[in-house]
């Protein structure tokens, strides 16, 4: 210590108040921070002296690789997939001693390590190295490339969806040993479908098949995946799982520790916490893991030496992501299987028309089970229309029709009885009222639309309707879509006054449920679990769900609907599930013969004449009318694209929930649809991110949203 920092004995002994006045002096005074090392004048790291960086800036015309210096002191800790902070923002002329300076620090990845650089200019230095685990591999960079491009958006942000933030103490925290392969497992349930057997065999034995494969009904399905993913483990291979929700990859999570024991899967869901699902990320990265299920995020897991990849139920909402790009599980996992060379599983107890296009082109086999063995596993189905509706003097008076509360009574003797309720805010679409065709526009083919009882107007490209007449029957009468009654939990309770009844919805979501007596009233897929299955099952509302002014209203309704009655015991146990809704309407039919592939088959063959997705391609642009509309003149489409609209889009009142991406609240929106045939998706998003790109670089202030393939269409 120098002698100017020595204190006055006699100021230390007796000054207690002085020495309290000094600190909160010295804590009230603004102290500069110091600013991060620029690494002036430092020598540079004599090999690959060039870092390549991708930096933490999602907007679309900085989508590029950036390359900076690396200090000599860097050079160990550099090394390509590592998180760094770089300088960026810095003008050409602030540079000192040869290096560009200035700038705020923004974080990145180090993609490559090079011996020179192309850039022609001075380059800055890297700030420094924050972390030495590796979480970028050149797999993950392929990938995250693939699909920003696929959806017209920055390398940047699907990379801040694939890599999860880091935290230090579970960086720190070392990962397990490899466990050694198991033993192959037998085919077990899988025997009940044709191909079965065979395609766990050719998981063992390291083939990559792809499959769209439809489930029976019943509490079998966790545990046919978890024979999958054991399969792919003992050829010495990783397994990759994506579920919809927390609360089935509890289910998948919990088979597979049955099968195989702990330690050999990873679990990545939003409800483990960031410490311990980072943790569990490390473990795949290091490869002490070979196997993972997850929610939607582990669609990028690095699983090492990936040997399949499966995602369950891919047409809930839940697979498609609400940040920029927008992307897919199922279109990801789609080019994980296609650049890795892996296995691929689409499995649902339904099937959706992009699972049918799939098996239609080729490109994955079909696994179904005979007919015998559905109707074996599949309850009974009965339906109620509008004519039963209507001379039911129980329906009138109760709101309910006898025959379900005929299903209810005799359920509730030997079990619980699921109720399912359809959420609110279903808006009806217009039918022709004698024979329910939906109407439809005579220019683009998207649904008609009355707005506050108007003249009828195309939801999609927005052109007028004086004289619709409906194509099928020549009426032109038109109807809401929603003809019948709401059911409630508080009817039910009042009717059967001695059995509990039990809510599953938005604000409690229960898991399971006993199989005693009671009534479960659950909306669409909250419905949880009984132990020994529901004795029957009640799906009110269907004309709210078929009614939905949606290009999928049909294929939602019945994916709804097979979800909640393959929780319902098979007919040759009693089980009894009763549809409110029109029997001759193509989804309860479906339903009623237990066919989700036959009515997806129809489905892609009426979207393909009509020109709809998946057979085509789509995009939507949403912003501002002057906004939409400068984009799109700006915009080089290909020749083949179609501008459908702009169309307003409903103002968000205040005090209603609003989703990312959507409109202010006041503010008036309008979205164009863009359509293009097979094959020119690609050169439709190229299009898209190129004028995006012009825009931002323009200074466009103007938000405009992209997103390819949008899930809702109208």
């Amino acid at each position: 210590m120098s002698s100017d920092d020595e204190q006055p004995e006699e100021s230390a002994a007796g000054g207690p108040e002085q020495l309290a006045l000094i600190r909160e002096t010295v804590r009230k005074a603004k102290v500069p921070k110091a600013k991060p090392r620029t690494w002036r004048g430092a020598a540079l790291a004599r090999e690959l002296p060039v870092a390549r960086v991708v930096v933490n800036k999602g907007v679309l015309h900085l989508d590029q690789f950036f390359d900076y210096a690396v200090p000599e002191e860097l050079d160990a800790a550099a090394q390509p997939g590592v998180r760094v902070r770089v300088r960026f923002g810095a003008g050409a002329h602030r540079v000192r001693d040869g290096r560009r300076e200035g700038g705020g620090l923004i974080d990145g990845f180090l993609v490559e390590r090079l011996a020179e650089t192309d850039y022609t200019g001075p380059l800055a230095a890297l700030a420094h190295v924050v972390s030495p685990e590796p979480v970028l591999g050149p797999q993950m960079l392929r990938l995250a490339r693939a699909v920003a491009d696929r959806y017209a958006g920055s390398l940047a942000d699907v990379l801040q969806l694939a890599v999860p933030p880091r935290n230090g103490r579970a960086e720190a925290k070392p990962s397990p040993e490899p466990l050694p392969p198991p033993a192959p497992p037998g085919a077990g349930s899988w025997e009940r479908y044709g191909r079965g057997a065979a395609f766990i065999d050719a998981l063992a034995t390291g083939g990559a098949p792809r499959a769209v494969w439809t489930a029976l009904p019943g509490p079998h399905w966790p545990e046919e995946l978890a024979r999958a993913v054991a399969a792919t483990l003992a050829s010495g291979r990783g397994a990759l799982v994506v579920v919809p929700d927390g609360r089935r990859a509890a289910r998948v999570d919990a088979a597979l520790t049955a099968l195989l024991g702990e330690g050999r899967h990873a679990l990545l869901t939003a409800e483990s916490g960031p410490e311990k699902r980072y943790r569990q990320w490390l473990a795949v990265r290091r490869g002490s893991v070979r196997a993972v299920v997850g929610t939607r995020a582990a669609m990028f897991a690095p699983v090492r030496d990936l040997g399949l990849v499966v995602v369950w139920d891919d047409g809930d909402a839940s697979h498609s992501d609400d940040n920029a790009p927008f992307p897919h599980v199922r279109e990801v996992l789609e080019l994980r299987a296609t650049h890795d060379g892996c296995a691929f599983l689409l499995g649902s107890t339904s099937c959706t028309v992009e699972a049918a296009q799939l098996v239609e082109s080729g490109w994955a086999m079909p696994l179904v089970a005979d007919r015998a063995r559905v109707r074996a596993a599949a309850p009974l189905v009965r339906t109620v229309g509008d004519q039963d509706l209507a001379r039911d003097e129980a329906a009138r008076a109760a709101r309910l029709p006898s025959l379900a509360w005929q299903a209810v009574r005799d359920g509730l003797r030997t079990g619980p009885v699921l109720v399912q309720v359809p959420r609110r805010g279903y808006v009806p679409r217009l039918a022709c009222e004698r024979c329910r065709t939906p109407a439809r526009c005579r220019h683009c083919a998207g649904p008609l639309e009355a707005p506050d009882e108007r003249e009828l107007r195309c939801a999609w490209c927005g052109q007028g309707e004086p004289e619709w007449h409906c194509v099928a029957c020549g009426s032109v009468r038109l109807r809401a879509r929603i003809v019948g009654a709401r059911r409630t939990a508080e009817e039910l309770g009042r009717a059967f006054p001695a059995v509990p009844v039990r809510t599953s919805g938005r604000d409690h979501v229960l898991d399971a449920v006993p199989g005693r007596p009671a009534l479960v009233v659950s909306t669409p897929g909250a419905e949880p679990v009984a132990d020994g299955g529901y004795a029957a099952a009640l799906l009110l509302d269907g004309w709210a769900m078929l009614g939905r002014p949606d290009l999928r209203a049909g294929e939602e309704a019945l994916r709804r609907w097979i979800a909640a009655a393959s929780l319902v015991r098979g007919q040759e146990e009693g089980g009894t599930v009763v549809v409110v809704a029109e029997p001759t309407l193509r989804p309860v039919q479906a339903l009623v013969r237990w066919d989700p592939v036959g009515h997806a088959l129809r489905e892609l063959a009426e979207r393909a004449e009509l020109g709809f997705p998946p057979v085509s391609r789509m995009a939507e642009v949403v912003g501002r009318p002057e906004a939409v509309a400068s984009f799109l003149l700006a915009a080089e489409l290909p020749e083949e694209a179609e501008v459908l609209g702009p169309v307003p889009l409903p103002v968000t009142d205040a005090g209603q929930p609003r989703r990312p991406g959507e409109a202010p609240v006041g503010e008036r929106w309008e979205r164009a649809l863009l359509r293009v045939p097979p094959g020119r998706g690609a050169a439709l998003a190229v299009a898209l991110k190129s004028a995006q790109a012009s825009r931002l670089a323009r200074g466009g202030t103007d938000p405009v949203r992209i997103r390819i393939d949008p899930p809702d269409i109208g």
